[in-house]
């Protein structure tokens, strides 16, 4: 017994002394091992006899128990200290600012509906919306669109399938219908742009099925096409960020405006390279107008008391001259290379004071 107190001490001792979990182990197996010191005294039992047999192997039982519970507890022991230790040299200052990462970004579209409404709700408009599904009357008829207008045929618009009075609701194919509600729901005057999508059937590298528009809409006792004109220019010199921007009204057709016009802005072709400003060419970018009698009659706004302007464009087209994306498809295709490309930074909101586009 004397022998086993030895043991005993030696083997707490140096599981006391241990600094490390790969020092217990080693002094684990060196007891306790298949060729342990302890273990090969319990071998040893059988050529005792019966008496000192039983009493020897339960003082070796529970010398094995007691050496196997006190390396456990070191183990716990030193685990905990080095968890402390790491602890103490991976901690972190969390009243530091966060480094930014950068993965996350805009898309360019809603980056212009950004920069529209900025520019715009400078000038006094407000936005507007409305659903994606329109009735004729809303998308054509009140807008004087005749019925055998080609925007009516199957071919560039998307009908839904017949109702029971055999009526059809359409995808809007453009944000006018926005303009429309807005009329017969607010009394004049009225100041609104309407950013949305709209659908129209057609793909290729400058269509698509699905694009977006913003129109504006003026209608009050006293604008005028000189103010349509100040505002437009105001406009596209504002977002293209050229104070000299060249911009030019040609006479033209739309059903809902009399007198229409098309905008042009100034570019130049030269040498291959393609550049907004003042140069030999014009590029066109959107259409505008006074509002028709005709269509301020649906509404239910006296046309001889009233008058205003509107004006539409489609986000993408000016998207794609601005930044300098060559194909509308892009847009849609999900690819987060294109995104971290033409995306911007979530935190740089335009506004016209800090700067539409940093």
């Amino acid at each position: 017994m004397d022998d086993f107190e030895t043991t005993r001490s030696e083997l707490k001792a140096a599981i006391d002394a241990a600094a490390s979990r790969e020092a217990l182990e080693q002094i684990r197996v060196a007891a306790l091992g298949r060729k342990g010191s302890i273990t090969e005294r319990m071998k040893g039992l059988g050529a005792l006899d019966p008496d000192a047999r039983r009493a020897a192997g339960a003082a070796l039982n529970a010398l094995k128990d007691e050496i196997a519970a006190a390396i456990e507890a070191a183990a716990a022991r030193l685990s905990a200290s080095e968890l402390q230790a790491r602890l103490a040299t991976e901690r972190i200052d969390v009243s530091l600012p966060v480094r930014p990462e950068p993965e996350g970004r805009i898309h360019p579209i809603s980056q212009t509906i950004d920069e529209l409404v900025a520019i715009f709700g400078e000038m006094g408009f407000t936005v507007a919306e409305g659903p994606h599904i329109e009735d004729d009357f809303h998308n054509f008829t009140a807008l004087n669109i005749p019925p055998e207008h080609p925007a009516r045929q199957e071919h560039d618009t998307f009908y839904l399938p017949e109702k029971p009075d055999g009526s059809r609701r359409v995808l809007r194919t453009h944000t006018s219908p926005v303009q429309i509600r807005t009329m017969l729901r607010d009394k004049p005057p009225l100041r609104i742009i309407v950013p949305g999508r709209t659908f129209r059937n057609d793909h290729d590298a400058t269509h698509s099925p699905m694009f977006h528009q913003v129109e504006g809409l003026v209608i009050d006792k006293t604008s005028h096409m000189g103010h349509l004109k100040g505002c437009l220019i105001e406009f596209c010199r504002n977002f293209f960020d050229v104070e000299d921007l060249p911009v030019r009204f040609r006479p033209s057709y739309f059903p809902f405006t009399e007198p229409s016009a098309e905008v042009d802005i100034g570019c130049s072709r030269a040498n291959g390279e393609f550049k907004i400003g003042a140069g030999a060419d014009w590029l066109e970018i959107l259409g505008s107008g006074m509002v028709h009698p005709k269509v301020l009659a649906n509404c239910g706004i006296d046309p001889d008391e009233y008058q205003g302007f509107a004006f539409g464009m489609g986000i993408e087209r000016i998207a794609m001259l601005k930044y300098g994306i060559p194909d509308l498809r892009t847009f849609y295709e999900s690819d987060l290379r294109w995104l971290r490309h033409y995306g911007f930074v979530p935190l740089d909101v335009p506004s016209m004071v800090g700067g539409l586009s940093r």
